[in-house]
Parts: C-alpha cells; sequence; structure tokens
C-alpha cells in the first residue's frame, strides 16, 4: 500500500496564531483536508498527516518518509512560498504530487508568469510592472486599466477600485498597494469581455481540460470585480455556468498552451478573460488551486461536467504516480 502524507496550511491553525482573516485567506479549512484525506483512503492509499512546511521540517528531522506527498501548502512569507515544502522534498528525493519549485515560484508572480506566456504568443493583457513608484512614469498603457498585487491570491488586493480610469487613480491605487502589500504591482489593460476558469489534469501531453467554467458577478455583487469579497461571500452573487461549442474550444487551446508551457503538473486551473474581440486572454495560473469539495472552483467545475470529487482526486494522483512509476 503507498504511503501518502499530506501537506497544508490549516487556516484556523494561523487564525489562532493572530493572523487575519485576509491574511490567511489562501489557506484550507478542516473540510478540505479532511476531503482530501478520506478520499485518498477510499482509493486505496494509506495517509498521514504532515502539516505546514515547519512540520515538515521536524518530520524529515527524525527520519520520517513517505512514497508520496499531497501537496496544497501555500506557505506563508516570501515569493517563493508556495515552492518550500515541494524544494525540501527535492531534497530528500520524496516524490509529491502537483507542480515543482520553479513552477511554483515562477508563477506566483503573475507578472513574470505574463512575461513568459508573452514571449510564447499566448494571447495576454499588455502590462507593466510596478516595482516603486517612480516606475508609474513609465506606464504607457491604455485606460481603462486594472491593478493587483503581483504575488497574492484569493482575490486579495482587489475591489471596486482596481479598475482605473485616470492617472490620478492609478496613482493613488499603487501608492496603496505598494505600502501594504511590500510587493510590486500588476497593471494590465483592462479586459472588457466574459471570464472564464478552466481546470486541466494531468502533465505535458498528457495533459487535458476537463472543463471551462465562465464566472458571471451579478448586480446583486457589491463589486463588480472577482475580488476578495466576492470569492469569500459568492453565494446568491456569483454564478457559474459550463462554457460550450466554439467559446469552450477557444478557451481549452488557450488553457492548455499556457499549462504546457509554464510546466504545470498533475491539476490546476487557468484564468481566462476575453478582449474585445473576444479571444480569451491568459491572466493567471493556479497550480496550487483550492480543491474544497463544497466551493472550491476545480471541484465545482469538474462536478458541472460530471466528474465527482473521487474522481478528479484520482485523476490527478494517477498523473502524479507516472513520475515514479
Amino acid at each position: 500500500m503507498i504511503t501518502v502524507g499530506l501537506t497544508y496550511d490549516l487556516r484556523s491553525d494561523y487564525l489562532k496564531e493572530g493572523y487575519s482573516e485576509e491574511e490567511t485567506a489562501e489557506f484550507d479549512s478542516e473540510i478540505t483536508i479532511s476531503s482530501v484525506e478520506n478520499t485518498l483512503t477510499e482509493l486505496g492509499y494509506k495517509t498521514q498527516r504532515i502539516g505546514n512546511v515547519k512540520a515538515l521540517i521536524k518530520a524529515l528531522h527524525v527520519g520520517t518518509r513517505w512514497d508520496l506527498v499531497f501537496n496544497i501548502a501555500e506557505g506563508m512569507y516570501g515569493i517563493g512560498r508556495e515552492a518550500q515544502v515541494p524544494a525540501l522534498l527535492d531534497v530528500y528525493q520524496i516524490p509529491y504530487v502537483f507542480s515543482d519549485p520553479l513552477v511554483l515560484s515562477l508563477t506566483l508572480h503573475k507578472g513574470l508568469t505574463k512575461r513568459v506566456i508573452r514571449d510564447c504568443k499566448i494571447p495576454t493583457a499588455n502590462f507593466i510592472i510596478v516595482e516603486k513608484q517612480s516606475d508609474l512614469a513609465n506606464v504607457n498603457l491604455s485606460y481603462p486599466l486594472f491593478a493587483k498585487p503581483v504575488a497574492e491570491g484569493t482575490g486579495k488586493g482587489i475591489d471596486s477600485r482596481s479598475k482605473v480610469n485616470s492617472k490620478d487613480e492609478l496613482e493613488n491605487l499603487c501608492f496603496e498597494l505598494l505600502e501594504r502589500f511590500k510587493q510590486p504591482v500588476l497593471i494590465e489593460e483592462y479586459l472588457p469581455g466574459r471570464e472564464f476558469t478552466v481546470g486541466v489534469v494531468g502533465t505535458g501531453d498528457d495533459a487535458r481540460v476537463i472543463g471551462a467554467m465562465e464566472i458571471i458577478i451579478t448586480e446583486r455583487a457589491k463589486e463588480s470585480t472577482y475580488s476578495y469579497h466576492t470569492k469569500e461571500n459568492w453565494k446568491g452573487i456569483v454564478e457559474y455556468t459550463m462554457a460550450t461549442g466554439d467559446i469552450e474550444k477557444k478557451c481549452i487551446e488557450v488553457a492548455l498552451s499556457a499549462w504546457r508551457t509554464l510546466g504545470c503538473r498533475d491539476g490546476g486551473r487557468v484564468d481566462l478573460k476575453m478582449d474585445a474581440n473576444r479571444v480569451p486572454n491568459f491572466i493567471e495560473v493556479n497550480p496550487l488551486a483550492g480543491i474544497n469539495p463544497e466551493h472550491s472552483d476545480l471541484p465545482m467545475l469538474a462536478g458541472k461536467n460530471g466528474i465527482t470529487y473521487i474522481q478528479l482526486i484520482d485523476l490527478i494522483m494517477k498523473s502524479a504516480l507516472k513520475r515514479i512509476n
């Protein structure tokens, strides 16, 4: 029987330590951990909870080992925080599920990721990375623009002010984001079209799309953007429908190109938004996508396409096991 260790950041643990709701927004609930654990057991694996990167260090130090680690740890500090667990596992030659340190470090930085995507001729909005206030003098993009922290997830740093229509609005927002998040700001030309998230399983040539889901923010929402507030309070204000026909085909093409170009593995999501010509543009990739069975986008779109939660986890595991069999 294969022993699978589970690495994760449990949100409640960090809240108890005094971290805020926003600081812990990307971390997982007990429901997620239990769901993954129970599903792996149902699939015939022996599981062992490890916890966060510090718990992993302690376990490795005393000689604990696993055949495979199911890693969904996001990390707390640094631009390479999502890469900390897989980097440690690489040192000890312990295989793991999902992407490697290079991919996780690159893709957390939305600006550097877009540079790779752009160089590979995959559609993405024109952009600039602002690292300090003086960089704003170099902005030569067409308004309206969209500004957000370069290395946050779950909509952190995004609200109704993120779409900016003037130089003054942009400067005020960038000053605030630079100070608040202590990281560069990504400024993009605003994409006015429909928004989609595309679920992918597999690696390289074996990667395939399991569904493209449109995200529709209704008039009931407080904000018209897919912000932190909107994501946290999505019920009743956001509608999710599956893409079909030509739109689905276009989304699949862009998403798979991005997934393979960036070297993502096993499972995750690619977020897209259409430009004025209805061409899906790459926004970002989520190689450590949320897998809460109740409200995370990846299980949600899988379910809408007839793929159960246990089938989704099985597809992810089979992809990872190909690297060690």
